[in-house]
């Protein structure tokens, strides 16, 4: 309690948070996956990620996928940006950018782009008292903020515990989820 110890006390929210960020970079679980849609312009080849963004599924124009590449191949293969045409492909830019290539053109001005990706739950704190987490993983949760805490408490012989229960928790959820996985060409169903 806050009364028994102020300087664990003031380190919860911290502790919380760095458990939520491990969880979000350990974990691709479908509760994570967002699915947005932006306009295509013509001429311009570079887009903003969303916020939260960790690590994109995939990308498709007007229902037709575009795949994903490196960076060098994607200028490789459309070194001019000027050169315009219907996107083939897509490449992280930068950490909050990705390059399409080719260039939209007037045929793909205004064209949805939809883009599946997982991302940062939002974080919680005094304005956010749940999340996806809290909502449909409070274990994990509960798990990955013990094991963020202990060495803070310099509570060495525990790690081992809440490791192994995280671990355990964090299995759980991947492995209910692999379940529910479409291969996106053909829907799989279980015996």
């Amino acid at each position: 309690t806050q009364a028994s110890d102020q300087i664990v006390f003031d380190q919860l929210p911290r502790l919380i948070t760095l458990a939520e960020r491990r969880i979000a970079r350990e974990l691709k679980i479908e509760g994570f996956i967002r699915a947005i849609t932006t306009p295509l312009s013509k001429g311009v080849s570079t887009y903003l990620k969303p916020d939260r963004w960790r690590d994109t599924i995939s990308m498709t124009v007007a229902g037709t996928p575009i795949q994903t590449r490196s960076y060098e191949y994607v200028r490789n293969y459309w070194p001019n940006e000027q050169d315009e045409g219907v996107p083939q492909f897509y490449a992280d830019y930068d950490y909050a950018n990705w390059l399409i290539a080719p260039t939209p053109n007037q045929a793909t001005d205004g064209v949805a782009l939809e883009i599946l990706y997982y991302e940062q739950p939002a974080l919680l704190g005094p304005n956010l008292q749940s999340n996806w987490l809290t909502e449909y993983a409070p274990e994990l949760v509960l798990y990955a903020s013990l094991l963020e805490a202990t060495p803070f408490l310099k509570n060495d012989e525990r790690v081992q515990l809440w490791q192994g229960l995280y671990d355990r928790c964090a299995q759980a959820f991947n492995g209910q989820d692999l379940g529910r996985i479409l291969d996106r060409a053909a829907q799989r169903s279980e015996a």
